[in-house]
């Protein structure tokens, strides 16, 4: 029953988020339907194309989501379940939700542009230029990071003699693993969305009957992959992931990023159904499964509460990426204003609404959690919503542990194809000056080449990929801290921005003084640990990553937070002159 309560609590209060807080935010910004928004004014045809409002929530929603709303509050709950409860329902209604719809809605009203664009109305271009580098960063983070999941999540794994147990095609019959299923499966998922992009917008079907063919295709989809897998080594997916990406961020998003993050969804609102339907049934059953304590410590091992569960929480509270993907690919296929909130605003908070699911999943296997029975919280969720309807080996636990994990694994490489263009989006603007709209007009040849698409696009995946086949453990250290202090500068952007249009941004200083706060100390807590290892002589190569990314984005974060407090001191003075 205690499961039954905490997700009915969560609904309530995220509802009621929504409802009253969210009206609040689009009233004091002046949300305005009639306004044309850039899916309109720069229709291009490639980046800059109107999404009706259910794909574009598709969209959203599965670039958002990703692992992390599963991840995070599952490696957060040693802390205890209430400490997690109200950070994903605290953090998604005032801050996460804050900044998601804030950030959408600025990029909307500077043509689509990136939070550079939006810094440099607000705070200048020295600014802006310091928040792309930060950017780009973190992007690379999440890249290799996500390049190392997706790989691993595909990977056949070798024999005992080194070679691959199977390379290629592998039938059911030959001993298909998970892996290989859910390699065969996202290959498929790739081949239907451009299929389906093909067939909307060259051909004219309308959206329901594709989307009920589209949902039945997914259907069929699992079912082939259940019997026949992809095998392939660590570095050839690598390789292929990367070739993906690439392509994937270059064409227009109505053959990919549109119609395959829309079909995915339906897959991340199925698990998130089942889910419910576990929970609710095992409640009327009498299963009273669930082992988290409601609060452990404010220090645990090694770790305390602050700001540690802040940092570890991410996309289930407040995550900065989330910012980028709104700024960057939502705020160009955005038809009108007036769904920005159901967007922005109401996404967020059904991840939210996920973070709890996924406590409440580790909360049903916790011993098993704690004694490290699964080998990734992805596992562990989909182990504990199984265990809800049957028991551990029988066939209606195999089957749903294995749809649950699958659906994991397919948003991380939407997360991915959606970072590549976001990263080519801000490694263009980096080069190119305000009287340049793109890389043809800059008049520099150095800068035309360096803004150029392609080139953007292949530094980016290049390093990503190279980084991605290293250690995950070092680079997955970093994006958490590194994301979260995103998510700061991106509040402190948007409010510069509305203090600049004259607009309310006071509910922007708490949440965005904590997230600094959190994760400043949390880098320079890193910096300080990898200083002592190197003067110790036991540092290796991770840990000089780690000290150098971590200052450098420490760095640029200090800087871009003073140029802000004098852009709120300067907008303060000049209210108070225009005021007498």
């Amino acid at each position: 029953m205690t499961s039954l309560l905490i997700i009915l609590a969560a609904v309530a209060l995220l509802f009621a988020g929504y409802v009253f807080y969210g009206s609040y935010l689009a009233k004091q910004w002046g949300i305005d339907a009639a306004k044309k928004t850039p899916a309109f004014t720069k229709a291009d045809g490639v980046d800059y194309v109107a999404a009706k409002p259910a794909v574009l929530m598709g969209h959203h929603f599965s670039s958002i989501a990703g692992a992390g709303p599963i991840n995070g509050p599952i490696q957060a709950a040693v802390f205890g379940w209430v400490p997690v409860f109200l950070w994903c329902v605290i953090g998604g209604i005032f801050f996460g939700g804050l900044q998601d719809f804030g950030s959408l809605f600025a990029s909307i009203r500077h043509d689509g542009k990136s939070v550079g664009e939006i810094i440099r109305d607000s705070m200048g271009k020295t600014s802006k230029k310091l928040f792309i580098i930060f950017a780009l960063l973190v992007l690379i983070l999440v890249i290799a990071s996500f390049v190392n999941v997706v790989a691993g999540t595909f990977l056949t794994v070798a024999g005992a003699d080194g070679n691959l147990s199977a390379f290629g095609i592998v039938s059911k019959a030959q001993g298909l693993t998970n892996n290989q299923t859910t390699a065969m499966i996202s290959f498929l998922f790739i081949v239907l969305a451009v299929v389906y992009g093909v067939l909307t917008n060259r051909f004219g079907v309308k959206t329901l009957p594709a989307t009920i063919g589209g949902i039945v295709a997914i259907a069929l989809i699992i079912v082939f992959g259940l019997n026949y897998g992809l095998a392939l080594s660590r570095n050839t997916w690598i390789v292929l992931i990367g070739a993906y990406i690439a392509v994937a961020s270059l064409i227009p998003v109505w053959i990919m990023l549109q119609p395959r993050d829309y079909l995915s969804s339906f897959l991340l609102y199925a698990m998130m159904v089942i889910a419910v339907v576990g929970i609710v049934a095992s409640a009327f059953r009498g299963n009273t499964q669930f082992n988290i304590p409601s609060f452990t410590g404010f220090k645990v091992g090694a770790n305390y509460m602050f700001p540690t569960l802040f940092i570890t929480v991410a996309c289930g509270a407040c995550s900065g990426f989330h910012s980028l993907i709104a700024s960057g690919t939502s705020s160009k296929q955005l038809d009108s204003e007036k769904h920005a909130k159901a967007i922005g605003y109401g996404s967020m908070l059904i991840e939210s609404a996920l973070g709890i699911i996924a406590l409440i999943a580790v909360g049903v296997v916790w011993e098993g959690w704690g004694k490290k029975e699964f080998g990734s919280p992805s596992a562990a969720f989909g182990a504990g919503i199984a265990t809800l309807f049957g028991e551990k080996g029988s066939s209606v636990y195999n089957t749903i542990s294995a749809l649950l994990t699958l659906a994991v694994s397919v948003f991380a490489l939407t997360s991915l194809d959606s970072a590549t263009r976001l990263s080519r989006f801000m490694f263009s603007e980096l080069f190119l000056k305000e009287d340049e709209a793109t890389w043809k007009d800059a008049k520099s040849p150095v800068r035309k080449v360096l803004a150029n698409p392609l080139v953007g696009t292949a530094s980016m995946v290049i390093i990503g990929c190279i980084l991605g086949g290293l250690s995950l453990s070092q680079i997955w250290g970093l994006f958490g801290a590194a994301n979260q202090l995103l998510a700061g500068i991106a509040l402190m952007a948007v409010a510069a921005w509305l203090g600049q249009a004259g607009k309310n941004n006071k509910m922007f200083f708490i949440p965005m003084a904590f997230m600094l706060s959190a994760t400043l100390t949390s880098l320079v807590l890193t910096v300080v640990a990898k200083v002592n290892m190197i003067g110790a002589g036991s540092a290796m190569w991770g840990d000089y990553f780690q000290l150098f990314f971590a200052s450098s984005m420490a760095v640029l974060a200090i800087i871009l937070v003073i140029e802000g407090i004098k852009t709120f001191t300067r907008q303060t003075k000049h209210a108070e002159a225009k005021a007498a």
